[in-house]
């Protein structure tokens, strides 16, 4: 029949709706459904019936036949049920039966009916107990199922003997035909020499170079016509060439890394949704969108590429096809770290930025010292750009379950990131917007009583137009800001306070301190009385090394200098603490130490200033004067400035620049409580021997100090020395590289002056007699030094 159904023009197919199309798309699809699901029913039935005649062995028409009548027979004398009471009707129909195929894949033996339906509970070792045995005297013979014949009788199966080859023959006959192929169409391959051989590795790696940046500019020049280059560049981190691929993989690598950094947007790209997939839109949309979906898939597997790599590293294991070794596999394991810290810091606004923190994090704390070391300088850089907030919150929440999971055991550098955390400076701002008043828009009702119609239309569009230039002007949000540095200060008090409660002996104590140190005034006023009882009971227990303790010391003054004022807390013991082991700084090991000592005297002194006495300021002037002569350059500098300080932040400490003393007691620099120690009956004598320093600085601060630190004149200071803090002066002199600075002058070798006329400096007879002499010809006498006393005992 022919079919006169026309396929309908692309016009009417624009005038049908798209959900009779869609419907007529599912019928379709439904209909080849229906016909395929029906064609393997019919092929399941005819498999098991072809399987049920093979197992079963049929029997005969003659002999089923001669059997049921024998039963009939038997029937009959049972029941005794002549013949002739049998309609000729039941007969015909009981001879037709015997007659189907249905016979053939019955078991005859059984007295169920024919046409019994199978039941659904039936046994499966029923089943198979009754398919007959055969004896295994013989080896089954393999059979082939050819298909089957259907007659009027039904379906017959067909099978032949599948025929037996002879393998042994069959190989040889094989191998002789590749022996000849071999010999006539292939050439031993030559033998190369070393040279050859890196030589031709050489012309290998060129090539695989030239191909790499052939890719790589093609997709920098044009990324949205490219994109399926990314894809071809990315297929060859798995260079199978063994004698290239570590280098080619590396290659590879590092080259997706920064074409990843420079086709990538400045925004996160999202999936689509089902609506916007199903609504039209331009061409050059559409096309974005494909360049935008190529470039996040891409940029996914590479990810898991690089984290593969990393952890077939770090697992010792090697993949099948063998073409790296495992000592190769570092290598490309630090590549990929690398990579990773790379796409960590430059884009946190991308998609799977998450997914690389959870990688580098647990890396932090590698065995590696260079991969731990490369993980967390990328985590401090990206704490230092981070401007928002929201890639910092990710890594604190990270690296607070690494340390609670790993039971407190990692690195104290993986805490000390926390140091880095832009927070201190988003609070002082937070401080000063709270302060300053906010512009209150009016009410309708307020314009309603006080403005008329005209007034208030204007008084809506400058509102309206105010509105949008502080959005303008308000790139992000702040309270959205100062919600996440809050909620990151939490974790990281959270991380600290329980390595104070349950680790207080672990490693990360020092961490813990310091980070105390510079976050304590935002710790919250209600926790501040049992931190100071804590950092306090840490001085007195004696366990914690001199650089810990300073922290301590640290951490309890910035508490008391902020918030903590309102407190009715006694810090002497801090103060005495510090007094009595500042003696322990000398210009070796310790000499780093200094730097939080000039912290911890600023925030004593001249942010405490009301609450500090002078017989506590003059001690304390009084001992670091004498810490000056045994410490480094840079060191005395910086307490020569701190000196300077106090000087002039408390007005009787020019009592030491005279040698009388005032009032009763002898000075005692061998006590250690600065209340009880007398200082005010000592001079700065030691100011003295350090305007005879080899340093030029320390010369010019201890001239400055002896004339009692003036602000004018000229005794005074520059003014790049008296605007710069110790700490800072303290670092600018640093003698780590060796050098000083300023340098020292070098020593040139004084000329010796030629003169014209010899006889300058000398007499007329002595220069007469060396005329004479160097006129003389000298002759050479054999000496005798025995003359003299040969003369003598002559006499």
């Amino acid at each position: 029949r022919k079919n006169t159904k026309r396929v309908p023009s692309f016009r009417k197919l624009l005038r049908t709706s798209k959900i009779k199309l869609d419907n007529k798309l599912k019928n379709k699809q439904y209909k080849q459904q229906s016909a395929a699901k029906k064609y393997r029913k019919e092929q399941k039935k005819l498999r098991e019936a072809v399987r049920d005649a093979i197992s079963r062995k049929p029997f005969p028409l003659e002999e089923c036949k001669k059997k049921q009548v024998a039963e009939k027979h038997e029937e009959e004398e049972e029941d005794a049920l002549p013949l002739d009471m049998m309609d000729e009707d039941d007969l015909k129909l009981m001879e037709d039966l015997s007659q189907k195929a249905s016979f053939l894949t019955r078991d005859l033996s059984s007295n169920e009916p024919v046409h019994i339906k199978k039941r659904k509970h039936e046994n499966v070792m029923d089943k198979y107990e009754k398919v007959p045995r055969r004896m295994q005297t013989e080896p089954e013979k393999e059979l082939i199922h050819l298909l089957p014949i259907k007659d009027k009788c039904g379906i017959i199966p067909q099978t032949m003997e599948k025929p037996v080859l002879n393998v042994a023959q069959d190989e040889e006959e094989d191998t002789e035909e590749m022996e000849e192929a071999e010999g006539f169409n292939e050439e031993p391959l030559p033998v190369l020499t070393p040279e050859e051989m890196a030589a031709q590795r050489k012309q290998k790696l060129q090539e695989r170079k030239m191909h790499i940046a052939a890719l790589a500019s093609a997709i920098l020049s044009e990324p949205d016509n490219n994109i399926k280059k990314l894809k071809e560049l990315r297929a060859m981190l798995m260079e199978q060439d063994p004698n290239v691929a570590v280098i080619v993989r590396k290659l590879v690598m590092v080259s997706l890394m920064e074409i990843f950094k420079d086709i990538v947007p400045s925004y996160k790209i999202r999936p689509l949704t089902e609506a916007e997939k199903a609504t039209k839109v331009k061409k050059e949309t559409q096309k974005l969108r494909e360049f935008e979906e190529g470039l996040v898939s891409q940029y996914k597997f590479y990810l898991e590429n690089l984290e593969q790599t990393i952890k077939d590293w770090k697992q010792r294991k090697l993949k099948k096809s063998n073409v790296i070794s495992l000592k190769a596999y570092k290598g490309l394991a630090e590549i990929a770290v690398r990579c990773l810290c790379e796409l960590l810091v430059a884009l946190p606004h991308f998609n799977f930025h998450n997914n690389i923190i959870v990688l580098i994090v647990p890396l932090m704390n590698d065995a590696s010292k260079m991969i731990s070391e490369l993980c967390c300088e990328a985590v401090k850089k990206l704490f230092r750009q981070d401007k928002l907030g929201y890639a910092s919150l990710g890594v604190v929440k990270v690296i607070s379950g690494l340390v609670r999971g790993r039971n407190y055991d990692v690195r104290p550098e993986v805490l000390k990131v926390f140091l880095h955390l832009r927070i201190k400076e988003v609070e002082l701002q937070k401080d000063s917007e709270d302060i300053a008043p906010k512009k209150k828009f009016m009410t309708y009702k307020e314009k309603r009583k006080n403005l008329s119609r005209m007034q208030r239309k204007w008084r809506k569009a400058e509102e309206k137009l105010e509105r949008e230039l502080l959005e303008a002007e308000a790139s992000e949000s702040k309270e959205k800001k100062l919600k996440l540095h809050t909620e990151t200060l939490n974790i990281v008090f959270v991380t600290y306070f329980r390595i104070l409660k349950k680790a207080q002996k672990s490693p990360l104590l020092p961490a813990v301190l310091e980070g105390l140190a510079k976050f304590a005034h935002l710790i919250n006023v209600e926790f501040f009385d049992d931190l100071v009882i804590v950092l306090h009971s840490l001085i007195a227990s004696g366990d914690l090394s001199y650089r810990e303790s300073l922290h301590c010391i640290l951490s309890a003054f910035h508490i008391l200098s902020g918030q903590g004022d309102v407190l009715n807390i006694d810090p002497m013991k801090f103060y005495t603490h510090l007094y009595k082991t500042l003696f322990s700084l000398h210009a070796g090991r310790t000499n780093d130490d200094i730097e939080i000592v000039l912290q911890c005297l600023d925030v004593m002194f001249a942010k405490r200033r009301k609450q500090v006495s002078q017989q506590r300021a003059l001690a304390f002037l009084k001992r670091l004067s004498t810490l000056a002569l045994h410490v480094l350059p840079n060191s005395s500098v910086g307490i020569l400035a701190t000196n300077r300080v106090l000087m002039q932040i408390f007005p009787k400490m020019d009592l030491l620049l005279d040698n009388e003393s005032q009032g009763s007691g002898v000075y005692l620099p061998e006590l250690d409580e600065p209340e009880h120690c007398n200082a005010q009956n000592t001079a700065l004598w030691e100011l003295h021997l350090l305007q005879r320093h080899y340093h030029p600085m320390v010369r010019t601060f201890a001239a400055h100090l002896i004339a009692g630190a003036p602000t004018e004149g000229s005794a005074a200071l520059p003014l790049d020395l008296s605007q710069r803090p110790a700490t800072e002066l303290f670092e600018a002199y640093s003698m780590r590289g060796m050098t000083f600075n300023p340098p020292v002058a070098s020593v040139t070798p004084r000329r010796k002056d030629t003169f014209s006329q010899m006889d300058a400096f000398i007499d007329e007879e002595l220069n007469k007699q060396l005329h004479q002499h160097i006129g003389e010809t000298v002759g050479h006498k054999p000496l005798d030094f025995a003359k003299h006393l040969k003369e003598s005992s002559m006499t």
